[in-house]
């Protein structure tokens, strides 16, 4: 029993050592390729936070990666002057080219554009005018929340792999799958008996398996608990493709993504800042597109019965918006108290006594107290996030 117990841990303690030369050679290619001081600077602090946080996760049943195809173009896809939408342009003359290594997240407001981008270059939807141009050995990996209810219901995990790949063994198959947490029958299951979570993991599994060069990943972590969520960062970590990432996972978009580019007014454009400026920048026009819209109300005559008809309307609008900023304004609150905690935590671990053999229990706590709070303060801030689209979107439709 000892034995077994003994040959545990050190399978455990191997897969911790693993997962951690696997983060710090991420930190060293970043350091290497990183072009903007200040996103250099935020990504090498948050990725030497990935040590800690994979101590706790070193028990997680999921080992997945993504391999790159041995067969790479320069560059993989190009954008010329391409106007992006349905009957009508959203984005106008993009030009963009993606070569392999490029790791970029988009930002922008909800209905910006963002996934109708990231569908226009995977050809779901025809460029309206410009140019499209695909590099000769192109393998394109696309996740969107629709592949989920594109799964064949009636088929396993296993069927689904074997259907793309018939020349491939069960057991292999198999093998494959169980890094994905499908295990045993699991595997032989019928897709309609799943979670969204699970057929999250079939639809990873299913691009992982074809081994693209460029990976198109559009919120992929919607239905992922919290141990799928960090595999899947270790996971986009280790690809050496070119990644093009959407998503209000901030701790992901932090770890995995060295540019941004902003979708906003009908536009794509690098954004030169970090995650914060970017917080910034929502906040900011917020505030532009409030004092537009006042002035504008202020200047139209009007008479005493629409003056009245104004001001219920008004009113109607403040009452539907409060509820939004009460809580952006909670979040906001509670993002600041978890920041003074962990700057607490932060000097406890500053002082090197507590490396001492002797206080290698309250080191351990302390350093999961900060998991803890890292892992909440990550998902504050990404609530923060969405409700604040939420409160821009609905101020605008209230103002029309």
């Amino acid at each position: 029993m000892r034995a077994e117990r003994l040959a545990q841990q050190q399978a455990q303690y191997e897969k911790q050592q693993q997962r951690i030369a696997e983060i710090e050679n991420f930190v060293r290619r970043f350091k290497a390729k990183a072009s903007k001081a200040k996103q250099a600077q935020s990504r090498v602090k948050e990725l030497e936070r990935m040590e800690t946080i994979s101590a706790a996760h070193v028990d997680s049943p999921f080992s997945f990666g993504f391999q790159a195809s041995d067969k790479i173009s320069f560059p993989l896809l190009t954008l010329d002057k391409a106007d992006l939408g349905y009957d009508k342009a959203i984005l106008k003359q993009v030009s963009l080219s993606l070569v392999p290594g490029a790791r970029i997240g988009l930002l922008g407001p909800n209905g910006a554009g963002k996934s109708t981008l990231i569908k226009s270059l995977t050809e779901d939807l025809p460029l309206l005018s410009g140019e499209r141009k695909s590099g000769e050995h192109l393998k394109v990996g696309y996740f969107a929340q629709h592949q989920l209810e594109a799964l064949d219901l009636e088929a396993s995990p296993s069927l689904h792999i074997k259907r793309i790949a018939p020349q491939a063994s069960d057991q292999e198959i198999r093998n494959f799958l169980g890094s994905f947490d499908f295990h045993g029958d699991r595997a032989l299951e019928p897709v309609k008996q799943f979670s969204g979570g699970e057929k999250a993991r079939v639809a990873l599994a299913l691009i992982a398996w074809q081994k693209p060069n460029l990976l198109l990943l559009d919120e992929p972590t919607n239905h992922l608990d919290l141990e799928v969520r960090h595999a899947l960062t270790l996971a986009l970590q280790g690809f050496e493709g070119a990644l093009i990432l959407v998503s209000h996972d901030r701790h992901l978009l932090r770890n995995c993504v060295d540019e941004f580019l902003l979708v906003a007014d009908q536009q794509v454009a690098p954004f030169k800042g970090d995650m914060d400026d970017y917080q910034q920048w929502l906040a900011n026009q917020r505030r532009e597109d409030n004092q537009t819209e006042q002035p504008e109300r202020e200047n139209r005559s009007a008479s005493a019965a629409e003056r009245k008809e104004q001001k219920r309307l008004a009113a109607e609008r403040r009452s539907m918006l409060r509820p939004l900023k009460k809580a952006t304004e909670k979040l906001e609150a509670e993002m600041e108290t978890l920041a003074e905690q962990l700057s607490t935590v932060e000097e406890k671990l500053a002082d090197t006594s507590i490396y001492e053999e002797a206080r290698k229990a309250e080191l351990k706590d302390v350093l999961q107290q900060q998991a803890t709070l890292q892992q909440r303060s990550e998902a504050v801030e990404t609530e923060w996030m969405e409700k604040l689209e939420e409160l821009e979107e609905l101020e605008q439709l209230t103002a029309e």
